[in-house]
């Protein structure tokens, strides 16, 4: 009996560092923009693929967890992207995505490489050429499954969102043509009310109001 015991002990607690590392987790919100409707009909997506929807705009918030061993709750950090080609196009992806990071102000150093490194790691295909990194004040607020959203990031971005009424509605056959940019727990497209980026290192700045164009959401990884 005794030897028994033993061995079922042995047994557990070999496992248990397996379990408490899958337990680890880190989660928050989310709030991605475009330059071209996200939810439409099939017939307005053909015709702005590739002429349109080759900017963009993801903000992760991080309710809690940690990154790297470091905790990050409280803190966002933000991607600003633009490609050559409609980001999310299946048949036309772009490996020469660049991309701005903005971390937040309030991030230490350590928390500041963390949020780079997850920022990194949530959108791998859009960060591969990271040509920028800012620190700046980073305010993201959203009340959870209403379309309601707003983001800034200093000077440089800013994000407002509201939920899609019918009226919204063009040729009444409207779904999520596009999926989010990047996996997330939960999701919900939105109408953009603004979304501008103003920075010199993407050869432009933007703004693009007035879309179907927006995701809100929950990201766990």
């Amino acid at each position: 009996m005794r030897t028994l015991i033993l061995v079922l002990s042995a047994i557990f607690l070999a496992f248990v560092p397996f379990a408490v590392a899958g337990d680890a987790s880190i989660s928050g919100d989310y709030v991605e923009v475009r330059t071209a409707d996200v939810y439409t009909g099939p017939c307005f997506a053909n015709g702005e693929m590739n002429l349109t929807g080759k900017e963009a705009i993801l903000a992760w918030r991080i309710n809690q967890g940690l990154w790297q061993g470091v905790a990050l709750d409280g803190l966002s950090v933000v991607a600003v992207v633009k490609s050559n080609s409609t980001l999310g196009d299946p048949f036309a992806p772009d490996p020469t995505t660049r991309a701005v990071l903005i971390v937040d102000e309030k991030a230490n150093q350590a928390q500041h490489d963390a949020l780079v490194d997850l920022a990194r790691s949530l959108a791998p295909d859009l960060t591969t050429q990271v040509i920028a990194i800012k620190t700046a004040p980073v305010h993201l607020e959203m009340i959870a499954q209403s379309g309601f959203a707003e983001v800034k990031a200093g000077d440089f971005a800013e994000i407002k969102t509201r939920a899609l009424h019918h009226h919204d509605t063009i040729c009444g056959n409207e779904s999520v043509y596009y999926p989010p940019l990047t996996e997330l727990a939960s999701s919900q497209p939105a109408y953009t009310v603004v979304h501008r980026y103003e920075g010199d290192e993407l050869n432009g700045t933007w703004s693009s109001p007035a879309k179907r164009s927006a995701f809100v959401g929950t990201f766990v990884r």
